[in-house]
């Protein structure tokens, strides 16, 4: 039996990625993957610092990985990452069981230094390279078949706000030559890929720093002509960097899903000051106002931040307020955390524990109700579904997702795998949809919202918000 691997993998879409690197380089070097880590020969966590909980989770998953190497000497465990670019050697010093550490910058070395682990040499290698060295080393992976695939264009940032450890962690803003990025696309459409996500900390500031490089929205639109292409959509964006160019894609690109996530992290102006993130609330809505005349369609997620350093009940207010009026599709809350490296790591932090929990358990309440109204204006409606794959429900379903993101699970073959079609939804739930699929409907010919189905149906339009007018 040849050695495996166990690979677990926490955070954003830029760390799948590494992980889908990482599974390369280690299958290129004889390891399979495995679904249990007591099973491996090697295991491997991928993490997240974003915030304080999600690298306590990871520790404590490497404590439970203890015995295994206690049982088994041989057993190798690695840490890579941005927990890995952060501690560094503190972890290797504090977890006696773990071999290895492997920060963002170093994931290209792991055949070298898994190597030199196996000899005994514990090592952090947590080095930053130069912009060259990066431009030959974004990640390279196989292509497994998936109907949907994110690709790198951008990595690092130069945002430095307040709360936030990615330029630490990440880097400084680079951005990927356009030429490859269109040659993996085409690749991955060729392939069979229908569905590809353009990721990075930043996607709005994509090329700003290459002199001749294509902006941003010259590179949507020139993925978006690549034949067998499906669909097309892109995280993150920061509202400051939202330009009304990027903001007509959404009118200019069938292609283009409907969905867009951009973070507010507050809707009271003296916070996101505090924050360092470039906008003020009313600059932010206008965007807001300027996307839904664009797009009618569209749906909007965000990130919002409760309990920073200095926040009050009105600053809390005005993002209760700020969020109601936007009436965001879907709402990812944080209780603030202190990070180390970042500049808010130096307020005192001056709300107490119980009132960030208060305040947020109200946003939270908040928002299910918005949410529960958005999504259920879709039940009765057919609408184009992009199938993906078996649901993890079982019982004969599949699954695939909406223009705007949502899953809908529903009886059908798995001959529809990689197929858009009309699926009417019949029920909504928290974080996916019900559907029914009528048997023998035809294939829709793109992923737009208006494509018709087989049945002679027109696939109705969403409605519109009423939060904000257009």
């Amino acid at each position: 039996m040849g050695k495996r691997f166990y690979l677990e993998t926490f955070g954003c879409q830029m760390n799948v990625v590494d992980s889908e690197q990482i599974s390369t380089l280690l299958e290129e070097m004889g390891y399979e993957p495995c679904a249990e880590a007591a099973a491996a020969d090697l295991i491997l966590l991928n993490t997240c610092s974003i915030r304080d909980k999600a690298e306590r989770k990871v520790i404590g998953h490497l404590w439970r990985f203890k015995p295994l190497k206690e049982a088994r000497p041989h057993l190798l465990i690695a840490v890579g990452g941005c927990v890995a670019q952060q501690e560094g050697k503190r972890l290797l010093d504090s977890l006696p069981h773990v071999d290895l550490v492997f920060g963002t910058h170093n994931i290209h070395r792991l055949p070298e230094l898994i190597h030199r682990a196996r000899k005994g040499e514990r090592e952090a290698a947590t080095l930053f390279f130069d912009s060259q060295t990066r431009l030959a080393l974004f990640p390279r992976r196989r292509l497994d078949g998936a109907v949907t695939r994110y690709v790198t264009v951008m990595q690092g940032c130069d945002n430095f706000c307040a709360y936030c450890v990615v330029p630490h962690v990440r880097g400084r803003e680079i951005s990927r030559p356009s030429t490859e990025v269109l040659e993996e696309v085409r690749q991955l459409a060729a392939g069979g890929v229908r569905e590809v996500t353009l990721i990075g900390q930043n996607v709005n500031s994509y090329g700003g720093n290459a002199t001749g490089e294509l902006s941003f929205p010259e590179l949507l639109a020139a993925v978006h002509d690549i034949p067998d292409l499906c669909r097309l959509r892109f995280v993150t964006s920061h509202p400051k960097n939202l330009s009304d160019r990027l903001i007509d894609s959404f009118g200019a690109l069938p292609k283009l899903c409907r969905h867009i996530h951009l973070p507010l992290q507050s809707g009271s102006d003296r916070v996101l000051a505090a924050m360092g993130r470039g906008y003020t609330a009313r600059s932010y809505v206008d965007k807001v106002r300027r996307l839904r005349a664009v797009c009618p369609e569209i749906r909007i997620t965000s990130d919002i931040i409760v309990g920073f350093p200095g926040e009050t009940e009105e600053d809390f207010q005005a993002t209760l307020a700020l969020a109601a009026e936007v009436g965001y599709a879907d709402l990812y809350t944080f209780l603030y955390s202190r990070r180390p490296g970042t500049a808010a790591i130096h307020l005192p932090d001056s709300v107490p524990a119980a009132v960030k929990q208060e305040r947020f358990d109200r946003l939270l309440a908040q928002q299910e109700r918005i949410s529960a109204a958005v999504w259920g204006q879709d039940i009765g409606r057919t609408l184009p579904v992009l199938v993906e794959g078996e649901s993890r429900h079982g019982a004969g379903q599949i699954f695939g997702r909406t223009t705007w993101g949502r899953i809908v699970n529903f009886t059908g073959p798995q001959e529809l795998v990689g197929a858009t079609v009309p699926v009417t939804i019949v029920d909504s739930y928290r974080n996916s949809q019900l559907g029914e699929y009528e048997a023998g409907s035809c294939r829709l010919a793109d992923c737009g919202i208006g494509a018709g189905s087989a049945a002679g149906r027109q696939v109705a339009p969403p409605a519109k918000h009423s939060a904000i007018s257009t």
